[in-house]
């Protein structure tokens, strides 16, 4: 309607899905090498999630743009099956002739097939479904035993789950763990802040042939304010704009019709953009290192490699210590607010999962309760040299005049440090940091391991324990779920490594700092070359 009055060759803020239009931010650029390094290792599994309108569809049609002729792949949008029907969906999706009213393992034994005339062609078979968490947990049960065909060094099928967040806590019941475990590369895909809501505006005006320059600086703050982020939200107010200055037959966007066509827009939407403190966490969020699109796999790989495990085991974890005393000290009248509005270590706690990718139920926002999840919390006293080697998110204890507050710690720049407080994204200097960090810290870890191992015990766990240890000593994986000799060998040459009691029983102690120095697919602090 607009397009030929303002210049344009197409209309700039479309919301149908088009990977000419994928906006790379950095948490984008690192979601398609984070999700590609996973599969491409082994893994069977990846996931990706994100809140409606991130953009994790067209991040996912992007990817399959960029495969070769080695990878065949499927595409299955907004499922809701049964088994079967999930069966013959992936059938259909790879054209592949079945028995009508086949039972599950005529349908199965159809698709093993094909993977395996994939596999004899030298081609990866990848099945992407968007909207997953629609599935049921038996359905997705299924999915799992697909996934069970593989050689020694691979699975055959390997499988990207694309939902909202909702999929994240669906993957956490107790009849799912198996299917977790099999996850090796999981991002949450979070909203953009305020310079990259100005990036992506001025990215769609130009594919479009516009100028940049249609909405000033407060106006696009407030957009990316209103929409918290959400690019599918930031099309719609963008677009009205248009539309209302073309019906106005003004080809100049002030800030308030900008305001005037953005909240028509929001009116419409649900509450949870509407309130300012509904999301916590919030459209500026940008907890993951930015990474080079055309980082290759290898490079990806090597981040986890024995000089990294040997960089961090120079950590030696502290005891908990009580905070140190609240000393005065004079902060800015802003900063005095934040820590005003962050008095609840529950909150905090909560953000920190968010940040990784969950959402913490009530009983995980309390550290000092006994998990009852896939997490562990842990409180310590340290420095930033141990932050920086722990180079994890974590959960710091601040106090200045009187009051003691908790922020989120997210990234580390050269001089900068990113915080997430009470919802709010924070940017303060180190040194305004250390000027109200009393020492104290919280942080998670993902605990997949529940119980003591030993010699003669079996299950999915020890052969999840078996991996873990090989990968770290650089050995081959029993490849069975057998605590037999050969596991007792390596649990016992990792705790003489860790200078523990070599028992060769892997009790919570041993399976603690094991879990820690695996977490593979951990959020990570990002920390430049000059703090080493």
């Amino acid at each position: 309607m607009y397009k030929e009055f303002f210049g344009f060759t197409e209309p700039p803020f479309s919301i149908v899905p088009s990977s000419r239009y994928l906006f790379l931010s950095h948490r984008h650029r690192e979601a398609m090498q984070h999700l590609q390094a996973g599969l491409g290792d082994g893994g069977g599994f990846a996931l990706l999630t994100g809140e409606v309108g991130t953009g994790k569809t067209t991040i996912a049609r992007a990817m399959l743009a960029a495969l070769d002729d080695s990878t065949q792949a499927g595409f299955i949008l907004n499922p809701t099956f049964s088994n079967i029907e999930l069966l013959e969906a992936i059938c259909d999706e790879f054209a592949l002739s079945y028995p009508p009213s086949g039972s599950l393992k005529a349908l199965s034994q159809v698709i093993y097939h094909h993977l395996l005339h994939n596999h004899a062609q030298g081609k990866q078979t990848l099945l992407v479904i968007d909207e997953a968490q629609h599935l049921a947990a038996d359905v997705l049960e299924q999915l799992r035993l697909l996934t069970n065909l593989e050689t020694e060094s691979r699975k055959l099928l390997k499988v990207l789950l694309i939902g909202q967040p909702e999929l994240q806590q669906k993957l956490q019941l107790p009849q799912l763990r198996q299917l977790a475990q099999r996850i090796t590369g999981r991002y949450h895909l979070l909203p953009l802040n305020v310079q990259e809501t100005e990036q992506y505006i001025h990215f769609r005006l130009a594919l479009a042939g516009g100028h940049k320059d249609w909405f000033d600086q407060k106006s696009i703050k407030w957009i990316a304010e209103q929409t918290h982020g959400i690019p599918r939200l930031i099309n719609l107010v963008c677009d009205a704009s248009f539309k209302l200055a073309y019906q106005q037959g003004v080809k100049a966007l002030s800030f308030e019709l900008v305001r005037t066509a953005g909240q028509e827009v929001m009116n419409f939407q649900s509450s949870v953009y509407q309130s300012p403190h509904a999301r916590l966490v919030p459209s500026s969020i940008s907890y993951r290192s930015p990474l080079i699109a055309g980082l290759v796999l290898a490079v990806f790989m090597a981040w986890f490699s024995p000089p990294w495990i040997d960089r961090m085991m120079r950590f030696a974890l502290p005891s908990p210590e009580l905070p140190k005393p609240i000393t005065q000290v004079v902060i800015s009248a802003q900063l005095e607010q934040d820590l005003e509005r962050s008095k609840a270590l529950e909150a905090a706690i909560s953000d920190l999962y968010k940040v990784w990718g969950y959402s913490a139920s009530l009983a995980d926002s309390f550290c000092d309760v006994q998990a009852q999840g896939r997490f562990q919390c842990q409180r310590m006293q340290g420095d930033f040299n141990q932050l920086k080697q722990l180079n994890l998110p974590v959960v710091l204890t601040l106090a200045a005049e009187q009051t003691q507050a908790y922020a989120v710690l997210y990234q580390i720049n050269a001089e900068q440090v990113q915080l997430l407080m009470a919802g709010k994204h924070v940017q303060i200097n180190q040194s305004q940091l250390n000027d109200v960090w009393t020492g104290e810290y919280h942080y998670i870890w993902q605990h997949d391991l529940l119980r003591t191992l030993k010699q003669g015990m079996q299950g999915d766990d020890v052969e999840l324990l078996d991996q873990k240890l090989s990968q770290l000593l650089g050995e081959q994986a029993t490849g069975h779920q057998q605590f037999d000799g050969e596991v007792k060998r390596k649990v016992a040459f990792f705790q003489r490594w860790q200078k523990m009691d070599s028992d060769g029983i892997a009790g919570a102690r041993t399976i603690s700092r094991l879990e820690l120095l695996t977490q593979h697919n951990a959020p990570r602090l990002l920390i430049t070359k000059e703090q080493g």
